[in-house]
């Protein structure tokens, strides 16, 4: 089913999250390389969209995750209108069931999809081909593959996410360059169990502050994040000396704050892989799910790593005999990152950098 010749226009569909969707970026430009004239559609969420708007050769079409069926038949003809040929190829990289039914919409002849052991919700029923399993490579890695059933390897990973210049000049406005390191916390994740604490976080903070850091917060304008926020300046000795930018920024804006900081502190979230991919070092909070497949993608050193912690006391068994992928989002498992395990982790930094 590899086709003989390049391929004039592909489908791409993931709808979310916000790092998933950074992770095809790469994707994306490794397709770019390989056939300049090659016509992309993504089949993308609101929210994620409002990210990547811009990205250059590539035509969006949001698709409304609250329409429902009635939504899905009308991308469905939309697609029918504005393409009256088939795609070559649909590259169906989400396995969510809403996300299997929609691509049954997408005509197109070759339909590449995920191997059996991370197919669900009817996932086969929807592709007639499949990329290899790779038990321990990290989800970009895995997404990546979905160029080889074309033909293709994916041998380099280059981001150079859409951020326009007003974006970065709002960043730049938000505290003056006055030698300082950064310290930005960003302490949510959209999995409420990933969440460390505000007292920890607080904690760390106070520390980095003492070294004469600058703390900056961002978040998106959640209650959640808005809450999490006011708990860790109420928790903090200096927090007198914090920027709190929870709510302030736009998704267009976020890259370019995440790119001015030193170190992000985040769980497993979009603001960790965002950050990665505008070259920012992160300070992973990882207990829940694993750092090695879906933790920052460039550069792991500074991330708190219990998952294997978390796999014994909750699973009864060893991470290396969980099934690749597993997530281990108890109640309570953010307990086993320590506050002392984060400032080990800011400590590795500052050897490092300063």
């Amino acid at each position: 089913m590899r086709p003989v010749s390049p391929p004039r226009h592909l489908c791409l569909l993931r709808l979310s999250a916000l790092g998933d969707v950074t992770h095809v970026v790469p994707l994306i430009r490794t397709f770019r390389k390989a056939w300049p004239d090659i016509a992309l559609t993504w089949i993308i969420g609101k929210g994620e969209h409002k990210l990547l708007a811009g990205l250059e050769g590539v035509e969006f079409v949001e698709y409304d995750k609250g329409s429902g069926f009635k939504g899905m038949r009308a991308l469905g003809r939309t697609l029918r209108e504005s393409h009256p040929q088939r795609f070559d190829a649909l590259l169906q990289m989400q396995v969510a069931a809403r996300a299997n039914l929609l691509s049954a919409f997408v005509p197109a002849r070759l339909r590449v999809g995920y191997d059996r052991s991370r197919s669900k919700d009817l996932h086969g029923l929807f592709i007639n081909a499949r990329i290899e399993d790779r038990p321990g490579i990290h989800v970009l890695d895995a997404i990546g593959s979905f160029c080889e059933p074309l033909g293709l390897k994916q041998t380099e990973v280059v981001w150079d996410l859409p951020v326009p210049q007003e974006a970065h000049a709002w960043a730049r406005a938000q505290w003056d360059d006055d030698g300082r390191r950064t310290l930005m916390i960003s302490p949510c994740s959209s999995h409420v169990r990933r969440n460390w604490f505000p007292d920890r976080h607080a904690a760390l903070a106070d520390h980095a502050t003492a070294q004469g850091w600058r703390i900056v917060l961002c978040g998106g304008r959640s209650e959640l994040e808005r809450t999490t926020g006011d708990a860790i300046l109420a928790a903090m000795k200096s927090r007198d000396q914090v920027l709190d930018l929870i709510g302030k920024d736009t998704l267009k804006q976020l890259p370019a704050l995440l790119a001015r900081a030193d170190l992000l502190v985040t769980p497993d979230s979009g603001p960790m892989h965002i950050a990665n991919a505008m070259g920012t070092k992160v300070l992973g909070l990882h207990a829940a799910s694993n750092p090695v497949r879906s933790g920052p993608y460039s550069d792991r050193r500074y991330c708190v790593d219990r998952y294997d912690d978390a796999a014994r006391k909750y699973l009864g068994k060893p991470a290396s005999e969980l099934k690749w992928g597993t997530k281990i989002e108890h109640d309570g498992v953010m307990d086993l990152v320590t506050v002392d395990d984060a400032i080990a982790a800011f400590e590795r930094y500052r050897d490092d950098f300063g």
